[in-house]
């Protein structure tokens, strides 16, 4: 058994190679061999968001404050918030991030293939996050 404290794991910046605005990513848990999944809580500033990316077995979104969007590559933005769970399909091309007046924080849950659990492609445009 392994427990990890609320604030034993140092906050960190979005990458701006992955990420638009002003992101937080907060460490919840890592696949330790041979367990695959890991686990973040991310919280997006108004109008922050990823880039376009995949995972090679899928992704869940739990939103756990604020208001949010989504989208999959081809399909209509979607609005999230508080309790919504999400479900990406592996290799779905998507992105999700806050709305343009109000924060929001997921917890994002995905496994690795092969040491690998996200594939970043192109930012989101103002344009495709506008809609």
């Amino acid at each position: 058994m392994e427990i990890k404290r609320s604030g034993s794991q140092p906050s960190g910046k979005g990458p701006a190679d992955w990420f638009s605005g002003v992101v937080r990513i907060d460490p919840l848990f890592q696949a330790a061999s041979p367990a695959r999944a890991a686990g973040n809580a991310v919280t997006f500033e108004p109008g922050a968001r990823t880039a376009w990316h995949t995972h090679p077995l899928g992704q869940v979104l739990i939103v756990t404050a604020g208001c949010g969007r989504v989208q999959r590559e081809g399909g209509p933005i979607e609005e999230i918030r508080t309790g919504d769970v999400v479900w990406f399909e592996p290799g779905e091309k998507h992105w999700h991030g806050a709305a343009p007046t109000t924060a929001m924080t997921h917890i994002a849950i995905q496994e690795a293939l092969d040491g690998k659990a996200v594939d970043w492609l192109e930012h989101v445009t103002d344009e495709q996050y506008r809609g």
